[in-house]
């Protein structure tokens, strides 16, 4: 699939949204890609995650043994690249501020792992998710994602391949423009 094509994706599920939003990284913006939408037509959710297993090197794809997302929003791109790839997916949650795999889902020790995110703004949720699988005896090769807001700059200490670049501006709390500010916020996110 083309930027193009991925980004028609979006504005036809409504996903691609315009506002005040405080992401979950913390940061402000007044663009929210919400890819919940996008993801809630199964078969659209096929089609981006059968692009998004394309990108991977064909020699990544065959070492390895499972797929991790961090749930709420990779919860389903997740389940979405285990399908495409052939291997089970599962998902870590944050009950009480960090990541940990639950509901009797185990990594055998040294399992090779990709880890799969809707959304990396700063990588601060991958960077997370990718300790936590270390904890959880996993090792994480590589990491896919849908959108990468970073501009390229999230640091994730893996290879990342997301499928589309979107370079929306954020800002810090302290840093958000007038005219945005005057817009009442949205959190949209999962992190409190």
């Amino acid at each position: 699939m083309t930027q193009d094509e991925i980004l028609d994706e979006f504005r036809a599920s409504e996903a691609l949204l315009e506002g005040h939003f405080k992401l979950s990284s913390g940061r402000h913006s007044g663009h929210y890609l919400q890819c919940a939408r996008v993801l809630m037509n199964p078969h659209r959710a096929a089609r981006l995650a059968e692009a998004l297993a394309d990108r991977l090197p064909a020699d990544l794809r065959g070492s390895l043994d499972c797929v991790v997302s961090p749930a709420m929003g990779g919860i389903i791109i997740g389940h979405e690249m285990g399908r495409a790839l052939g291997l089970d997916a599962m998902f870590l949650e944050r009950p009480e501020g960090e990541f940990h795999l639950r509901r009797g889902f185990a990594l055998p020790e040294g399992a090779k792992v990709l880890m799969v995110e809707d959304v990396v703004t700063t990588g601060l949720s991958s960077r997370e998710a990718i300790a936590a699988v270390a904890r959880e005896g996993g090792e994480v090769l590589a990491e896919v994602a849908l959108v990468d807001r970073s501009g390229g700059t999230a640091d994730l200490g893996v290879p990342f391949y997301p499928l589309v670049d979107i370079d929306f501006p954020t800002y810090a709390e302290d840093e958000v423009p007038a005219d945005l500010a005057a817009v009442p916020v949205t959190k949209p996110g999962s992190r409190k």
